[in-house]
């Protein structure tokens, strides 16, 4: 491998890393607006992605487990809620008190 190879950017990778971000920050957002201020609002995000990866390198070991695709769905849903949530589909300056709860 030459140091002109080694330097490429993988375009997939790159996009990866961008999508991941802006769930990141989609997730931040939504636990903001329900209410988890400081802290909170950043362990929303953290905790949801590391559901996600956890439960990805278990299906990865043991394909037939239902527990891992159960919070694999869990940690999906809640990304995928954030990123929709957040594209102006609800009020996130007055978020509905199901939505708090759901957070909570």
């Amino acid at each position: 491998m030459t140091a002109r190879t080694a330097l490429r950017p993988d375009a997939v990778l790159v996009q990866a890393v961008i999508a991941g971000a802006l769930s990141f920050a989609h997730l931040h957002d939504l636990a903001d607006a329900a209410g988890q201020d400081g802290w909170k609002a950043w362990a929303y995000p953290v905790s949801v992605d590391l559901l996600l990866v956890a439960a990805w390198r278990r299906l990865r070991g043991d394909r037939r487990s239902r527990l891992a695709w159960c919070w694999f769905a869990v940690a999906l849903f809640a990304s995928l809620g954030a990123n929709v949530a957040t594209a102006g589909l609800l009020d996130i300056q007055h978020p509905p008190a199901w939505l708090r709860i759901g957070v909570a």
